[in-house]
């Protein structure tokens, strides 16, 4: 069996440094905030091209105190819309609703699953404060477009970035909200987050925010809450770090076989127009009848996953919303599958992998 995702695997090659991070950790006896988290804001925020980086315990909690910290600085009211793609994991939506805020879904494209800027003016009204873009599956949603748009009606642009570490294109720097979930393409040993960020301003809210609304032991400026990197997972994202180019590169590789090898007209690829644009987290592709699809690959030892196979509008968490159609939406969420793709894999079961879809 090929599997989906051996996380056993990708991190074998750390397991003796993990184990020796780990003695330093316990031998230190510092346990939160310490200097393993230092190390890693650091490093990340120079990896990422920010000024500033902020640990925090998961990717929700990075985007729901991004939120928080613009409403504490005033920039956002309680209430106000943010525009965010409706095909979109759960928590990113989750994230606006934390924050006392109206989540307003727009649909994506078919082609990149990203938010479409052609169908988010339409959705600005006097309350819409921000753009929240998902970089859905590794690939940066079309920022140039998206920050021209926020310019114009003068609103806030966040990006979720849960699953585009290392994704690079030119454009405005806007805070960034990032999950190190382990199987992320930097992946923690459990769950993991962070803020990227060139405003101090915001950085400095941030750094309250994450420690109960505290700068100095037992004063507390704000209304906080405890979502600290963990020292313990800064610890192993620092030892992984320096390899996620490699990860991506290895993801881009086996990409470009898929795109160029799977020939099959049953499957419909993803779009992969601009090359360090994308790290692909997931390959993702599309066809009609995806249970037999799937049951095929699974029948020929290939594990397959799909993200994800719920539209947030379709949720019963989000019963208010079950009745709203977003048809590019529920189209994408009806049949997409995601085929195994990460640096474990050996150019055997990459070949494999595409002889079985070709022969579906």
């Amino acid at each position: 069996m090929i599997k989906f995702l051996d996380l056993h695997k990708i991190n074998k090659p750390f397991e003796n440094r993990f184990k020796q991070r780990f003695q330093q950790f316990l031998d230190k006896g510092w346990y939160i905030l310490g200097n393993e988290v230092q190390t890693f804001e650091t490093d990340f925020a120079a990896y990422s091209g920010s000024r500033f980086c902020v640990g925090v315990a998961n990717g929700l909690d990075a985007l729901t105190l991004i939120l928080k910290a613009y409403i504490q600085l005033e920039k956002i009211e309680k209430g106000d819309e943010v525009i965010v793609p409706a095909n979109t994991y759960i928590a990113t939506i989750l994230a606006i609703l934390e924050a006392d805020l109206i989540p307003v879904l727009v649909e994506p494209k078919l082609e990149t699953y990203t938010i479409n800027p052609d169908r988010i003016e339409e959705k600005i009204s006097s309350k819409t404060k921000a753009i929240l873009p998902v970089h859905l599956y590794g690939q940066l949603a079309e920022m140039d477009e998206i920050s021209a748009i926020a310019k114009r009606y003068d609103l806030l642009v966040i990006e979720d970035a849960a699953q585009s570490h290392g994704a690079k294109a030119h454009y405005e720097n806007h805070p960034k909200a990032y999950s190190f979930y382990p199987g992320k393409n930097l992946g923690a040993l459990g769950d993991a987050g962070a803020i990227t960020t060139d405003d101090p301003e915001l950085a400095e809210v941030l750094y309250e925010l994450r420690n109960y609304g505290s700068k100095k032991k037992y004063e507390n400026e704000r209304i906080g809450v405890n979502s600290r990197l963990d020292e313990l997972q800064a610890a192993f994202l620092n030892l992984k770090l320096p390899f996620l180019d490699k990860e991506n590169e290895a993801r881009r590789h086996i990409a470009r076989r898929y795109l160029t090898e799977m020939t099959n007209p049953k499957i419909i690829l993803p779009d992969w127009n601009r090359e360090a644009a994308h790290v692909f987290h997931q390959f993702v592709v599309r066809t009609e009848n995806r249970n037999a699809f799937q049951n095929f690959l699974q029948a020929n030892e290939i594990e397959t996953m799909i993200h994800y196979p719920i539209p947030p509008h379709q949720q019963k968490a989000l019963k208010d919303w079950n009745q709203l159609s977003f048809p590019v939406t529920e189209k994408i969420h009806q049949e997409i599958i995601s085929l195994p793709i990460n640096s474990s894999l050996t150019e055997e079961e990459i070949a494999t992998i595409i002889k079985v879809v070709n022969a579906y």
